[in-house]
């Protein structure tokens, strides 16, 4: 067990008969930053959330979160005291009104701020006496998000959390995720949303029919993927894709691109030596890193 690591996990795997959901998962989210968890619908993002909070049982391996084992009982009840989740679908007691589900959440939490709670409940503009079965799918989520940063809880585990939210209400959101962080709490969170990613991600792992794809540091990402041009004369040789450094490999007519994830001075001098007429080096932000992983995969 590393005290470094908020989440870690070992070989994670959950199967719904046939099917693999989520598949040997090795994840290690870091503690004080913010990790963002990338994936198609159906990648497995939620059962892998679900399964580190005992809501889906394991079907092999296991792990810890906040240093407890998700895959026993006892340890896995504590470690939820100190986890503020927000739920994917924002599912809340749609009879009560606004105000009672606050004052009912806060009743069971220790590390309730009310000074946050007003502030959001503010910011939000939710409706206090209005019932939650009639709030709109944006208000929702505001309630829902408004629930989870009123506490100051170790982890904030956040799936799809911008959805349905209006780019002001997302600019809000991110806002919080940041100053959850700096007052040291770990944020880890799915989206589809990359230009939010991008904005606050320290890290970013990438998920795709249940498998870890991507594992990096977003400043890695930033620093060493490039995509490398290569135009020719004549069709393009072949090129080994398992060199060290190249990640992928794709020829269009006389084109060749390389996608480098390290080393990609060392790759475009490995790229000379085919006799390009061309090369051109450019960086390559994370949402093609996104495309082109998932399509390769």
């Amino acid at each position: 067990m590393n005290d470094e690591m908020a989440i870690e996990t070992h070989e994670l795997t959950r199967r719904y008969g046939d099917t693999l959901a989520v598949s040997h998962l090795n994840l290690r989210v870091p503690r004080r930053q913010v990790t963002a968890f990338l994936g198609r619908n159906g990648a497995g993002k939620s059962t892998t959330i679900k399964m580190l909070l005992g809501i889906t049982s394991i079907t092999s391996g296991g792990g810890s979160v906040l240093g407890r084992a998700i895959q026993d009982p006892a340890q896995n009840c504590q470690l939820r005291r100190d986890v503020a989740y927000v739920a994917e679908d924002k599912r809340l007691y749609s009879y009560m009104t606004v105000e009672q589900i606050i004052r009912f959440t806060r009743s069971l939490y220790q590390d309730w701020q009310p000074a946050a709670e007003a502030r959001l409940l503010k910011q939000f503009r939710l409706p206090p006496r209005q019932k939650i079965k009639s709030l709109s799918k944006g208000m929702r989520t505001k309630l829902a998000l408004l629930l989870a940063f009123s506490r100051r809880p170790e982890l904030l585990i956040l799936d799809e959390p911008s959805e349905g939210l209006d780019p002001v209400s997302i600019e809000e959101l991110l806002q919080e995720i940041v100053g959850a962080v700096a007052n040291g709490v770990t944020v880890f969170f799915s989206s589809h949303q990359i230009a939010e990613v991008e904005r606050i991600a320290d890290r970013v792992c990438i998920l795709d029919q249940g498998a870890l794809l991507v594992d990096a540091c977003l400043d890695d990402i930033r620093r060493e993927y490039r995509r490398i041009t290569l135009s020719f004369y004549a069709p393009p040789p072949k090129v080994n894709p398992s060199l060290p450094g190249i990640k992928q490999v794709r020829i269009s007519g006389r084109q060749m691109t390389l996608l480098a994830t390290e080393n990609a001075n060392a790759v475009a001098e490995l790229a000379l030596d085919l006799h390009p007429a061309s090369i051109e080096v450019t960086p390559v932000g994370l949402r093609e890193v996104f495309l082109e992983t998932v399509r390769e995969n």
